[in-house]
């Protein structure tokens, strides 16, 4: 029998209708907490909450990670070095009900990250495709060392506002050992502040956000500085503005002429 994630295509026919059903499956599971950083050596806990209609089988797989610089993730096998105890591997929700497991989590190596991935299934529907519905939700866990990352060990590497794409782009670099996060990042402007996602900064490693702009960046609309709020201090740094290249004219001869001056006169 078939079975897929809940991101499988619906069908041009049925896809209003599919959005609609896996968004009620979404919204119906939960797990929390999402992310949880601890010590290490560490215990914590996880809640499944199941607020839909039918029981739910539930399959849990731990896998480590690695984030690239525009935050793109890639999995595998949980390594080695990682010791994992969880209290169950696989259990079944009935409808209304949370279900709680705990786990024991240990490397010799501080910090140290990795994922539980809860795979959700025995939902009463299928896609337009006849595929069973496999739901994923993640809790993410940090073993982390007794000291965070200092500031002396962040700086902003570049903070570029480009005024053609109408977008921020910020580049963070960690040059320690401990790991960072952003827990809010901010556009400041003239005369309003606009709040966009905080992210994680791994050691010895960089991190790059792009912030698309609601508005056209102009006039009183233009970002002038971004900051960076972490649990012990904050980051700030001016913009750097990238306009449009300046298109260069010819004169009668042929010859360039630069941007600003009037057709081979002189200026």
């Amino acid at each position: 029998m078939k079975t897929g994630f809940f991101r499988a295509a619906c069908g041009p026919l049925a896809s209003a209708l599919c959005v609609l059903v896996l968004g009620a499956v979404v919204s119906a599971q939960t797990v929390r907490p999402v992310i949880n950083e601890l010590g290490n050596p560490a215990k914590g806990r996880v809640e499944y909450i199941n607020d839909g209609l039918t029981p739910l089988n539930v399959v849990l797989e731990a896998k480590s990670f690695t984030v690239s610089e525009t935050g793109e993730i890639s999995y595998r096998p949980l390594d080695p070095s990682i010791h994992l105890k969880l209290s169950t591997t696989s259990f079944r929700i009935q409808p209304q009900q949370t279900y709680y497991v705990f786990y024991e989590a240990s490397s010799p190596q501080s910090p140290s990250w990795f994922v539980i991935y809860a795979n959700f299934t025995g939902f009463a529907f299928r896609t337009a495709q006849g595929m069973n519905v496999r739901l994923q939700l993640p809790h993410t866990v940090y073993l982390l060392p007794k000291h965070s990352v200092e500031k002396s060990e962040l700086h902003i590497a570049r903070a570029e506002l480009d005024t053609v794409q109408n977008k921020v782009s910020i580049e963070v670099e960690n040059t320690g050992n401990n790991f960072g996060r952003i827990l809010q990042t901010q556009l400041l402007y003239s005369k309003k502040k606009v709040e966009a996602p905080g992210f994680p900064v791994f050691p010895h490693s960089k991190r790059i956000l792009e912030v698309p702009l609601e508005q056209k960046a102009v006039g009183e609309n233009v970002p002038v500085e971004v900051s960076l709020q972490l649990e012990k201090f904050k980051m700030e740094e001016k913009l750097v503005r990238h306009d449009a290249p300046a298109v260069a004219s010819t004169g009668p001869n042929g010859a360039p002429v630069a941007a600003g001056t009037r057709g081979g006169d002189t200026p």
